[in-house]
Formats: C-alpha cells, sequence, structure tokens
C-alpha cells in the first residue's frame, strides 16, 4: 500500500496542525481531506514554499517574543500607586479594576490592553502582585501598591508655586504707595 503525502489547510483532529506535512492512505487522501479542502497535495514547490513560510515566521516569532520579554522587564521594574477611598480597616469602598491598572500603565508609557491583566478587582490597600499575560508563553507580573486617597486636595508646596514670593514682594510695594 502506498501512502500520500499532504500539506494541511486546515487542523485534523489526531493527524495534525494547519502546515504539517503528513503522510496518509490514499483513500483518506481521495474521499476526505482533498474534496473537504482540509489538505492539498505536497508537490516539491509546495513543500519548499512551505519551508520558507514556516522560517519568516518563525523569525517574526523570535522577534516580538524579544520584544515582548523588554516589555515585561520593563513592566516588572515598575512601582506602581494607585490611589482609592477606603474604609478604617483598609477596606475598599469599591476597587481597583483592570481598566485602573492599564491607564496607570499607559501613563508610565506601557498601553497595555486591560484584558491582559489577570486579576480580580482588588478590594484592600497594600501590596499585590498583578499578573499580565503578554503572550501565551510571558506573564509579567506588576507590583501594584494601592493607597489611601485623601478627600482634601493637599495644600500646594512653594516649590509648586515658585511666583509666591514674587506676589509677596508686590504687595508691599503697592501699600506703600
Amino acid at each position: 500500500m502506498s501512502q500520500v503525502k499532504l500539506i494541511l489547510v486546515e487542523s485534523v483532529h489526531r493527524l495534525g496542525e494547519v502546515g504539517d506535512l503528513v503522510t496518509v492512505k490514499p483513500g483518506f487522501a481521495r474521499n476526505y481531506l482533498l474534496p473537504q479542502g482540509k489538505a492539498i497535495l505536497a508537490t516539491e514547490g509546495r513543500v519548499t514554499e512551505l519551508e520558507h513560510h514556516k522560517r519568516i515566521v518563525a523569525e517574526k516569532v523570535a522577534r516580538e517574543m524579544k520584544d515582548l520579554q523588554a516589555v515585561k522587564k520593563k513592566i516588572e521594574g515598575l512601582k506602581v500607586e494607585i490611589g482609592a477611598r477606603a474604609g478604617e480597616e483598609g477596606k475598599l469602598f469599591g476597587s481597583v479594576t483592570a481598566s485602573q491598572i492599564a491607564e496607570q500603565l499607559a501613563l508610565q508609557g506601557l498601553p497595555i490592553d486591560r484584558r491582559r491583566i489577570e486579576s480580580d478587582p482588588i478590594k484592600a490597600l497594600g501590596e499585590h502582585d498583578v499578573p499580565i499575560k503578554l503572550h501565551r508563553d510571558v506573564v509579567a507580573t506588576l507590583s501594584l501598591r494601592v493607597v489611601p486617597e485623601s478627600d482634601e486636595p493637599a495644600p500646594p508646596t512653594e516649590e509648586e508655586t515658585p511666583d509666591a514670593h514674587e506676589r509677596d514682594d508686590e504687595d508691599e510695594d503697592e501699600a506703600g504707595d
């Protein structure tokens, strides 16, 4: 009995994934795989083209993984702090959600989709490790600190208002006239 070599166009259960080169019996190829469009005949040209395509995809995946590892390093080096209203025992009145975490990361220059943040809503003050799934194989852990938010705005410091001394001098000049 001879065998037929095919390239799978669709994933076939217990046979292979898309792009796999498989060897099957002629009846299976003739009666099922080829008419259903799940495979094509593996000619020399198609096999060479498939190997070339696989090399290009592998190189692209390697570049993307390298970039994701760099993003992972940045995320793990960050210390993000989010303010939230809390009660006496440190329980939050609401919760810190993935959207809020994503906003803070965007402010830090790392735009991450909120759906990649794999954390339940945080409902307590303190330090939390938040997993962020960048890729199936790359998961970064963000160090998040939830601090109590003050109800009243903080008074501006002298550093924030450098013209305060100049205004005092002008007031004295006007009073003397």
